[in-house]
């Protein structure tokens, strides 16, 4: 469950952690008053739950409420990555002497946490990692033990800072480690925490990222926020309510199928062919004509989508009531890029028999289907 960052921050403001001056507004109006409030320049974010949101105009800086007000209104129209933004955090512009990057995950390999952080902040830690991994410090914590406080401190020296702002950053790292201790979290990070002029340390973003897994203890948590745990766009929101498995990927091609095995080896099987998949949508079993229909409709919605590849492997899902899902989604208009199927298992030759009085071809195997499926997207490239 990802929070948004005026959520986290209020988390963070819970234990301790000094953020900048600021407020939410959901209106150009509330915009305004919460500029004048902080009674200073302002910054103006858009609060969704996705990254490089000042690269796409997300972030701007206002001078005056009638400025913030302005930019609000510009935000508030916006989509970031296929979200809508439907808030704005303003805060008040910091003086900044030097940005970091703090932030504690879980390392799968070591099965542990770690603690990462960077005098270099900013930026993307992905890009940092690649560009300049010296830069990056981390710290594994031992689970016995949790993160002491001369762990913290080493830390900041190892960042390069000295004086009184070890302890102050060391600070930062030990609340984000009793944050995630209190709230099942899987990733938290700030990103920039600021150094400003005057000797202040502030957590000028937030991201907190908590287990969907211990989201039944957070209960009091997920009834504060008012809003469902996860934010979802439309077609996510769509193939949930639906009861589909359902995830975007940076392909082309949208693979739809029943069992999440199959699924994932369908995937494979079009990545082996020099494929890219845009879609993993699994119908789940005993999917009937109407679920198949709502899958295809589900997933041309996606505007990467340039190929579709039906893989079904009949048990209790039946074929021919596959074959009639498509045949409905085909004259409902659906079905507005290249389709190749592959159909095999319970009730196969009716399903089969359905799709060739109707003119649609269909394979044998997955691989058949997966090379198709690909030399189809190549050729319309």
């Amino acid at each position: 469950m990802k929070l948004f960052e005026h959520e986290a921050k209020d988390i963070f403001r819970a234990f301790g952690m000094p953020t900048p001056p600021g407020g939410v507004a959901r209106t150009p109006e509330e915009a305004k008053k919460q500029a004048a409030e902080v009674g200073k320049p302002v910054v103006v974010k858009a609060q969704v739950l996705a990254g490089k949101r000042g690269k796409v105009g997300g972030v701007k800086f206002a001078d005056t409420p009638e400025e913030a007000a302005r930019h609000a209104e510009e935000i508030l129209k916006m989509k970031i990555n296929d979200l809508p933004v439907e808030a704005v955090l303003i805060e008040e512009k910091l003086d900044i002497q030097q940005e970091i990057y703090a932030g504690i995950t879980v390392d799968r390999n070591e099965r542990k946490y770690v603690v990462i952080g960077s005098g270099a902040g900013g930026m993307s830690i992905e890009e940092l990692a690649e560009e300049s991994p010296e830069k990056i410090i981390k710290h594994h914590i031992d689970p016995d033990f949790g993160l002491q406080p001369f762990e913290a401190r080493d830390m900041a020296i190892a960042m390069g800072f000295s004086g009184k702002s070890i302890n102050k950053l060391a600070g930062f790292f030990l609340k984000l480690w009793q944050i995630v201790k209190a709230r099942d979290v899987e990733l938290t990070e700030i990103n920039p925490l600021i150094l400003t002029k005057d000797g202040r340390f502030l957590a000028a973003d937030a991201r907190l990222n908590i287990d969907d897994n211990a989201l039944y203890r957070h209960k009091k948590l997920i009834e504060s926020l008012k809003r469902e745990p996860m934010e979802l766009n439309e077609r996510e929101r769509a193939a949930t309510q639906e009861g589909m498995a359902y995830v975007e990927l940076d392909g082309n091609i949208a693979c739809i199928c029943n069992g999440a095995g199959l699924t994932m080896a369908t995937l494979d099987a079009v990545s082996l062919y020099g494929g890219k998949a845009s879609t993993f949508l699994d119908l789940g079993g005993g999917a009937n004509a109407e679920r198949v229909e709502k899958g295809i409709e589900i997933a041309m919605k996606y505007d990467k989508v340039k190929a579709i590849l039906v893989n079904i492997m009949g048990g209790i899902t039946r074929c021919d009531e596959v074959a009639n899902g498509i045949l409905a989604a085909k004259k409902d208009g659906d079905i507005r890029a290249p389709l190749v199927i592959r159909m095999v298992g319970t009730n196969e030759e009716e399903g089969q028999e359905i799709l060739a009085k109707a003119g649609i071809p269909f394979l044998k195997t997955m691989e058949e289907a997966a090379q198709k499926v690909v030399n189809l997207v190549k050729e319309g490239a």
